[in-house]
């Protein structure tokens, strides 16, 4: 008989100590049209980022990756380990821009966990504070930061977790019975 499959519900607060170590699964090849889009998006007016006239004359003789993309790609590839169950980022510190970002490079991104303490406002939730790099294809680290999350305890956490109840299974929605045939 065939079973329901459950999705990863992310970690909690209690699943958090000080030096965990995470590699994200996840790895991301940027693209023109995500260097180009974030910065239309976001109203920057450096043409380093999509003239490649322009791009061309400076040190690096071609486009550079918008920071703010960068900066945004590495804090989702980290997401799934880290904040799936957040109520907020309380905020990033340190940020450190250490290697230019290219179109075509692929980013990855790793963290540590530095502090972990109960918040005092909020019984059902606890900070959680990580520091985190990207780092490029060639292993190369391109950014760092430090950022603290207010993250969900468990018992609070898996409370917003409910699949409605179908009005038909999808099971017999397929025509399958029980076992699968």
């Amino acid at each position: 008989m065939a079973s329901t499959m459950r999705r990863n519900l992310g970690l909690f607060f209690e699943d958090f100590a000080v030096g965990d170590v995470f590699r994200h699964p996840l790895g991301r090849t940027i693209l023109d049209a995500d260097n180009a889009w974030f910065t239309l998006l976001t109203l920057n007016t450096n043409e380093l980022h999509f003239n490649s006239a322009v791009a061309a004359e400076s040190q690096h003789g071609r486009p550079i990756v918008n920071s703010g993309f960068t900066v945004a790609l590495i804090l989702g590839l980290s997401v799934s380990d880290l904040s799936q169950n957040a109520l907020a980022n309380l905020g990033w510190n340190e940020i450190r821009l250490s290697a230019p970002v290219f179109v075509g490079d692929t980013l990855y991104a790793e963290s540590i966990v530095t502090e972990v303490r109960e918040s005092r406002s909020r019984p059902d939730a606890g900070i959680l504070t990580c520091f985190t790099r990207g780092i490029n294809q060639d292993g190369t680290e391109v950014l760092s930061y430090r950022r603290s999350v207010l993250i969900l305890k468990r018992t609070r956490g898996t409370a917003n977790r409910k699949f409605p109840d179908p009005q038909t299974s999808i099971v017999t929605r397929v025509g399958l019975d029980q076992a699968g045939n």
